[in-house]
């Protein structure tokens, strides 16, 4: 749970569930930091008039994603060891529309729901509730949706894989993304600003 520490043998793994739940607060105490208990900034990202949601989680995962090839690079993390969840592509797409419609309609995603539930917003503890509804509902209903579920499934693939490239040749390629989507965001935020004054 926290990077190399426990499999390098720096620290017991009997903190492996207390390194969890510290870093699950951090996470929300950073997210409530960043606004995301607020509905209309993360519906912001489809409205045009603020995409801190996209500039924070896109350098959350380069972040992460070029802390591991140094890890790697330094010895002090086994590719082979991390656990890659395996790739269904038609469950993926219809979870990510499925998961689009409820971000625009809700304003939250799960994640944020629970941020803005622990500070008592009343639309995502109502959010909260409506998740773990549909929750139930596809465990109960699992059969009907079986095949959908494990639709196009890949295995434990890795984009760089995918594309037949390396891995820090795929990081910078996303790290350039990363810069141009910040660049064209900050122009559309400025675009729209000046259209509501």
């Amino acid at each position: 749970m926290i990077g190399p520490l426990i499999p390098q043998g720096i620290i017991g793994p009997e903190w492996s569930n207390v390194s969890g739940l510290l870093l699950g607060m951090a996470f929300g105490f950073v997210l409530e930091a960043s606004g995301f208990s607020s509905s209309r900034k993360l519906a912001g990202v489809f409205y045009g008039y603020d995409f801190v949601v996209l500039k924070v989680f896109f350098t959350g995962a380069i972040t992460a994603m070029v802390g591991l090839l140094y890890f790697s690079y330094l010895g002090w993390v086994d590719f082979s060891l991390i656990y890659i969840n395996p790739t269904f592509v038609t469950s993926a797409i219809t979870g990510g529309v499925i998961m689009g419609l409820g971000f625009i309609m809700g304003g939250f995603c799960p994640g944020t729901s629970f941020c803005g539930a622990a500070i008592g917003k009343i639309d995502a503890m109502i959010f909260t509730v409506g998740m773990f509804i549909g929750i139930f509902l596809f465990s109960e209903a699992f059969p009907l949706f079986e095949k959908i579920y494990y639709g196009g499934a890949l295995g434990n693939s890795l984009v760089n894989e995918v594309l037949g490239i390396s891995k820090g040749l795929f990081a910078l390629i996303l790290i350039v993304v990363a810069i141009g989507a910040f660049m064209v965001a900050t122009l559309v935020e400025k675009r729209v600003k000046k259209v509501d004054y």
